[in-house]
């Protein structure tokens, strides 16, 4: 029976474009995951969206001038186009301005309060004299009390990744005029999350497959204890709380983003004709949910999410939070309020998808941290996609096509060093598959470029440009099992290098695509028909680097 597969990818704040450590970060793990899912036969449905509620972008429109929604609008458009010419594999990107998400919002919410989970309490907030308004969560910064970092927002430090409460930071100011805010009560609902302590604790001590970054910062804050969260702000933009008295209020954007996930699926069900089809993930309790996340979001999937999970009952809790550590550029994480990035749309205007997807994919900071260079992206281009990847695929090509009139040469015997590379291809396909189910990508990766490298080596020791001249029968065999490799490597990059895989497709077989053959060593047909091989990677003038590093600083 197919497995049911949802893939839940991070929803970014629009309140600027997207950057490489945003995609390095949840993008491209996630979009793995679900092609390698979807070819090997399982039911997929990935999700995910703009989170457009976020006090980053209310922000941005105080300092523009516009209104939230406009600046929303504006960079959840780049964000989707962004991440189409990707080539990620959505089956719905959308966004949480919508109808149908402010009604499973407020649904959840209001189950979640008859059942006793949300209760009304007095908080103290910050205000601002200058501004005449609560200031929550990025309207302040301070000093982190756990870390000391002296740039923690108010409702998490993004150097040791606690979550907190404004009235937490130390020399508290405002993020808007620096001023420093005076405290004043304001009515809240919060959410009792220290009741599901140990339900939580129990349910992470058996994630034993869980990156050990995420099991051991969840395990450290349920070790420090839960208490009870602010699930409302006194904030204009963002879903109206359904409760009487609460006009002036919104439900706090970690509570209403995270439920996108859910949102989402039933939006996706429903534009299907089958609305009831987000079952399959949520409630059947053999659906499978993965979330694909940076390392400052793992609390708020790993214990703020699964408890309203658990209050509002009889939906699937995640089988996984696959989080990230940070992309760096020299040195320092991306950051889109520092402006210190690699901005995506510009990149795309330059250079195409998959040499980015295969590098940011080979540096994925799976465990620690990775830096990116522009040496880095030209060498893993030149000298891995070009020299061993496009060059095996190119010249096994070019010479069948001369020499055996556009089709696949009829094999003879095999001997032990063809029937070799015939089980490398088999060996890969079984490596990559159990790395790619493991969230380990860069080993499936390396896993992969290593049949490439075999090939080439392969095609060396026979040397059919040489053969083909005194024994033509010998070449065919050898250029009928360089074929066979070519047919595994179009499956095995399909995942990682979905736009790649096609070419090779279209330059190999006829009818079909890559997602519909499956997870296998296709057999190359004699006498098929092959089309002329075209280049499948554009190598890089060493200049790049230069022309870069000088947009970087900007000279």
């Amino acid at each position: 029976m197919p497995r049911k597969i949802l893939v839940a990818v991070a929803w970014p704040y629009v309140n600027g474009e997207p950057h490489l450590g945003h995609i390095a970060g949840m993008n491209v793990p996630a979009d793995i995951f679900a092609r390698f899912h979807r070819i090997i036969g399982n039911d997929v449905v990935m999700v995910s969206g703009s989170d457009m509620h976020g006090t980053p972008t209310v922000l941005k429109a105080i300092d523009e001038g516009v209104t939230p929604e406009e600046i929303a609008g504006r960079y959840h458009e780049i964000w989707k186009t962004s991440l189409e010419e990707m080539n990620f594999s959505y089956d719905l990107y959308t966004h949480t301005h919508t109808d149908r998400h402010r009604e499973i919002v407020q649904d959840l919410f209001t189950t979640i309060k008859e059942k006793g989970y949300l209760v009304e309490a007095t908080q103290s907030m910050p205000f601002s004299e200058t501004e005449q308004r609560f200031l929550s969560d990025r309207f302040v910064v301070g000093t982190c009390p756990h870390c000391g970092y002296d740039s923690a927002r108010g409702d998490q430090c993004d150097n040791c990744g606690r979550t907190l409460d404004a009235v937490d930071l130390i020399d508290i100011r405002s993020r808007r005029d620096g001023s420093t805010p005076v405290f004043k009560d304001t009515t809240h609902q919060f959410f009792t999350l220290g009741a599901f302590q140990e339900q939580l604790q129990e349910w992470v001590m058996g994630k034993d497959d869980w990156r050990l970054n995420v099991r051991n910062q969840t395990l450290g804050m349920l070790r420090e204890g839960l208490h009870d969260r602010a699930m409302t702000r006194d904030i204009e933009w963002g879903v109206p709380v359904p409760l009487e008295g609460y006009e002036s209020k919104r439900i706090y954007v970690w509570f209403e983003a995270v439920t996108g996930y859910l949102s989402a699926t039933r939006v996706w069900a429903e534009q299907q004709g089958t609305p009831d089809a987000w079952k399959k993930w949520w409630v059947e309790p053999d659906g499978e949910t993965y979330y694909f996340q940076g390392k400052d979001n793992v609390p708020f999937h790993t214990i703020i999410w699964p408890a309203l999970l658990l209050a509002y009952g009889g939906l699937n809790l995640p089988t996984d939070v696959v989080a990230n550590e940070y992309l760096n550029l020299g040195g320092v994480d991306f950051s889109k309020s520092r402006g210190h990035a690699v901005w995506l749309p510009d990149f795309l205007t330059r250079y195409e998808p998959d040499p980015l997807r295969y590098y940011l994919s080979s540096i994925m900071p799976e465990t620690s941290d990775s830096e990116f260079t522009w040496e880095g992206f030209v060498a893993a281009n030149n000298n891995e996609l070009v020299a061993t990847f496009g060059n095996f695929v190119h010249r096994v090509l070019t010479i069948t096509t001369r020499n055996f009139d556009n089709a696949v040469p009829e094999p003879g015997d095999l001997d032990e060093i063809d029937n070799g590379a015939l089980a490398a291809c088999d060996r890969a396909l079984d490596e990559v598959a159990a790395a790619i189910e493991a969230r380990r990508f860069r080993d499936g990766l390396r896993a992969a470029m290593r049949l490439a490298q075999h090939g080439n080596r392969y095609v060396d020791s026979k040397q059919p440009w040489k053969v083909v001249k005194d024994d033509k029968g010998a070449a065919g065999t050898t250029l009928w099992i360089g074929l066979n490799i070519i047919s595994t490597l179009r499956t095995l990059f399909y995942p990682y290098l979905p736009t790649s895989a096609g070419k090779i497709h279209s330059m190999l077989f006829t009818e079909s695509d890559t997602l519909a053959d499956g997870w296998t060593r296709r057999d190359i047909v004699p006498g098929s028909p092959i089309e002329e091989p075209k280049p499948l990677f554009r190598k890089l003038d060493d200049s790049v680097v230069e022309e870069e590093n000088r947009r970087l600083t900007g000279e």
